[in-house]
Formats: C-alpha cells, structure tokens, sequence
C-alpha cells in the first residue's frame, strides 16, 4: 500500500489501493469468500475512503472509532472526523460475519471491489447515534430516515485492500483524486486555493459569494460539487455539471477548477460543515467557503432549518486551526433591486429593500411553472435547468390512489385512465392493485412487510413513468403512512406527485363488499385485512379527499381532472 502521501497543501493522504503485484492474490482469495454487495451510498463512502478523501478515516469504522466519533467528533486516535462512516448490514448478512474474517466487498454488477479484513460486527443504538449526531430522532430529517429506515441493523469495521474504484461512466475528466488536484495545484503554481462545497446549481448569489471570497483570500477557487447520494428534491447532478461548465466561464481567466465529488450527503448541518472543511483540506485547499444554513435541511411541515444559522460557522472557526485551514464565512447574500447589487444581509441599511432566492426556491418555481428573474440566476443556468425542470405541462406525474378495499379507487383510476387517453398529451400507465400484484409482485403475501414491498415497487415503476414525462395512475390500498411518504419522496425527485384519499367509511364499503372479504376477516377466516384487524394510516394532508358515498365515479374523476388543471398539469 502507498501511505503517507503529502504534496505542498493539505494534510497527509491516505491510499487505499492495493500494488498490481498484490491485486492478483486478492482476486484470487476472493473467489471463496464471503460477498457484500455495497449499496449505492455505501459505494460512495468506499470510494471516499480508497482515494483519501476522508483522510484520516482508512476503514469502514471499527466500533471504537464509531463511538468515539459519536461521541467527540474524533477517531479513536484523537483526530478530528465528525460523522460515522460505517458499514451497515442485515441481520442475517451479520450472522454470517465475524472478526477476523475477510470478506469480499463488490458493487451490485458483481465487480470486486476490494477485500475487507474485519475487525469488529456490532449492532449500534441508530436512535442514540441519530440524537447525539443530527440532534433529531425525526424522520422528516433526511439523514435520520435514512438511518432509521433505510440501514441494516449491524455495522461492520475494519481495513480494506482495495482492487479497484468504483466505475463511473461520466464526467470523468472531473473526477480527480485528492492526490491529482494537488499535482495540478503543483503544475498551475496556486498556493492559496479555497473550497466551494455544494449540491446546487451555481446561481447569482452563490456566484457573488465565491467572487467575493477570492478576492478576500486572494486565492483561486475548487469547486466541489456532491454528485454522490443526495436528497431527491435536489437538481441531478448530470444537470447540474451542464451548469458548473456554463458558469466556470464567468470566474477571471486560470482562477477555476471543477472536481467532482462522489460524497453521500448526510445533511447533518454543523458536523456535515466540519467533514466539509476536512474533504476541503484533504484536496489541497487553504481555506473554506461557508454560508447559512450550510446542510441544513429544512423541516417539511413548517419549512424551519433543523439547525441555527450560525452553528456550522461556530464549530468550523473552532476547529480551523486545528486543521491548518481558513474559514470564509458569509452570510446571506441579497439582492438590493433599487441599486442593482448583490450585497451581505448584515450590510444592508435600515429600510433598505432587497430580495432572496435561493436555489431550492428557484427551482420550486420553475416546477410549478412560475418566472425566475433575471436577477437571481444567469440566462444559461436558466437554460439548461429549463431541460430538466419543465413546467408543469411538459411534466411528468403521478396520481397515488390511497384507501380501503371497497372505495371505489379502481374504479375512479380506470375512468381517469380513459380521460387522459382521450386527451392524448402524454402516455399513461395504469397500476391498479390486482394488475401490479398479478405482473409485477406475483410472489408476495399479504403480510404488512410485503405489503410495503408491493407499494414500495409501484412507487419505483411510477416514479420511472414519470421521470420520462408520462403519467402514471396507481391503486393500490396503501395502508402505511410511511411507505406512502417513501414512494412520495421518490417520485417528487422527477415530476408531480398527487396523492388521493378515497376517504369512503368502511361501512359503505363492506355494502360494496361483492367479493364478502369484509365479511370472511370478521369472522377471522382471513388475517391482516386492512380496517378490519390490520390499521388504515389515513393521509392527514392527502392532495385531493374524497367520498365516492354520495359521489360518482364520473364526478370523482372529474373534481381530480379540475385539481390537475389549476395546478398546471392539463
């Protein structure tokens, strides 16, 4: 292994990547041992890890380091790292595990990775790590549902020996190792270099902060984009390096790099903002950029930051020293349209009028059809989000049926299935409860488990439907809120999500009941059935409500056709 690497900026390296004269032994061992298949966000973390990009952190965290860090923000050796990189797994993939193993470690096509040698297998209190590192057990917080909801119940640590990076078919010219951009610091002669970490396009007041930074640093600029997991309301990042190119031409000659960074956003506010500053260090930089409410999400139900503005900027200037680093902090940055300047909030003057928008809103806006002013974005960026972010015309969609047996949603889904037919504008795509569950999830029970899966795959193929702008119209009962907020979350990535509550009282639909299924589980021939002695989670803020008791199926489609037009859709 090559350790130790340490070009004029930065901290020392680390590379994980095996010698040539070791890679064919590795290969070999790995044909009888036992496979993790990495996910696409652990695959992130691996590639961050092999390159040094999370140098000083080596391995997948053993538990000493997972506590410690939890706990301190530190490794068990005492240096700074502020966010668990583990490796989670299943229950039953945990059994199979144990230290002093080796196992191989592959990507989902089977191509081996690397191989792992284990030092520890453990099952981790995730509510504690989700209260001590996000400061919220809420599940609205991206990071904590991704913890809570979506990670195996063990963690896996220990070093790895690596056979190869990951394979990425795009931008590759832009995806340099921390190793690399230094030597091209080396062959460009910058000594002063500042970070730009970000998941959004690069609009006017993000474009003015950086200017401003440069000239306040007297130094150049790495532009760090995140185009590893992020949240799927973010701009794709396929979109968003179109973007970063069209900008780079709008910085002073010779004073911009672009690098891509394959990183999964945790979104955990000030200790993302530390891990931030630490990826910074690691590509040579000698200074960081940083903003309000830098990974901080907001909350979906009040829109309020989990986190105060100013506490990422707190924990950095802590630290910075430390680190050998220096910390540009701005706050937000405005709009004054009267004067037509871009200036920090903290100087305008009493009874100045300026205006804000950031990126996040910029394309709220454009989804919902709305203008952007020119003010807030450059033409270009306009141009290429336009692409990716039509209105909502040339959008795709989904209409989610939600509701007991019996509400009447096949039939109102078939009728709608006939009026946008008619209409002809866009393909559409039925997936009725007994279509799907014969073509598509023929092998599942009625369990709630597989239940969820059933949701779980409709919402998939819905979400595919709509990201190639076509509707697609589900039925399923969908009895669990968290499901249905799990197929909302991944369809909203790609175009609009309608949910419908067929808010029929069950006692008019067991009168429905031509099949008796209300009837065979009250007196307990059937188990589990949905409002009988298994729960209906009814939406509290479905899209549209509706009661097919005193309502047709013609008139129930038609209040949702109306819906869809004043939202913009038809």
């Amino acid at each position: 292994m090559k350790n130790g690497i340490a070009p004029p900026h930065g901290g020392r390296l680390i590379n994980l990547v095996a010698d040539e004269s070791r890679v064919a032994g590795l290969k070999e061992q790995a044909l009888n041992l036992e496979e993790i298949v990495l996910s696409g966000r652990q695959l992130c973390d691996f590639d961050m890890l092999a390159t040094g990009v999370f140098s000083p952190l080596s391995r997948f965290m053993t538990r000493t380091d997972y506590e410690a860090v939890v706990a301190q923000m530190r490794l068990a050796s005492g240096e700074l790292f502020p966010l668990p990189v583990c490796l989670d797994v299943s229950n039953e993939r945990a059994r199979t595990l144990a230290p002093g193993q080796a196992v191989a470690l592959r990507d989902q096509e089977g191509l081996l990775l690397a191989v792992m040698h284990i030092t520890d297998v453990w099952q981790p209190d995730r509510e504690h790590e989700a209260r001590t590192v996000y400061g919220t057990t809420d599940c609205a917080h991206p990071g904590v549902h991704h913890l809570l909801r979506c990670c195996g119940e063990y963690y896996v640590g220990g070093t790895m020996e690596v056979v190869q990076l990951p394979i990425y078919l795009d931008s590759r010219q832009l995806r340099k190792s921390p190793a690399e951009v230094r030597e091209l610091y080396r062959k460009l002669s910058w000594h002063r270099v500042i970070g730009f970490h970000t998941r959004q396009p690069v609009h006017r007041l993000q474009f003015e902060m950086t200017i401003r930074a440069m000239r306040t640093a007297r130094a150049n600029l790495l532009c760090l984009p995140s185009v590893g997991t992020i949240d799927p309301d973010d701009v794709d990042h396929y979109t968003r390096v179109r973007c970063y190119k069209r900008v780079a031409e709008r910085y002073p000659p010779d004073s911009f790099l672009l690098n891509l960074v394959p990183m999964a956003m945790r979104m955990a506010g000030p200790r993302e903002a530390l891990l931030h500053l630490i990826v910074a260090r690691n590509f040579g930089c000698s200074g960081f950029i940083i903003g309000p409410d830098h990974a901080s999400p907001p909350h979906p139900d009040n829109g309020v930051a989990f986190y105060e503005k100013d506490r990422a900027c707190r924990l950095l200037e802590t630290h910075a020293g430390e680190l050998g680093m220096e910390v540009i902090v701005f706050n937000e940055i405005v709009y004054l349209p009267f004067e037509d300047e871009f200036v920090p909030v903290d100087q305008v003057a009493d009874g100045t009028q300026y205006v804000s928008m950031p990126g996040s809103l910029i394309r709220r806006r454009m989804r919902a059809g709305k203008t952007v002013p020119d003010w807030a974005t450059f033409p270009e960026v306009l141009e290429e989000l336009e692409r990716a972010c039509p209105p909502p015309a040339r959008q795709g969609f989904t209409v989610f049926f939600t509701g007991l047996s019996g509400a009447g949603k096949s039939t109102i889904a078939r009728i709608l299935y006939s009026r946008f037919l008619e209409i002809g504008t866009r393909p559409v795509t039925l997936l009725d409860g007994d279509i799907v569950r014969h073509n598509l999830s023929s092998e599942l029970t009625f369990s709630k488990e597989h239940r969820d899966i059933n949701v779980k795959r409709i919402g998939f193929v819905a979400s595919e439907i709509t990201k190639n702008r076509g509707v697609a119209i589900c039925a399923p009962i969908a009895p669990y809120a968290a499901t249905r907020a799990d197929v909302r979350r991944v369809i909203e990535a790609y175009g609009g999500f309608f949910e419908v509550h067929v808010a029929t009282p069950i006692e008019e639909c067991e009168k429905r009941d031509r099949k008796g299924m209300y009837a065979k589980a009250r007196a307990g021939k059937i188990k589990g059935f949905t409002g009988v002695d298994d729960p209906y989670q009814a939406p509290v803020c479905p899209d549209l409500k509706i009661d097919t008791t005193d309502m047709t199926p013609d008139e129930a489609a038609q209040a949702i056709l109306l819906f869809l037009g004043e939202k913009g859709y038809i």
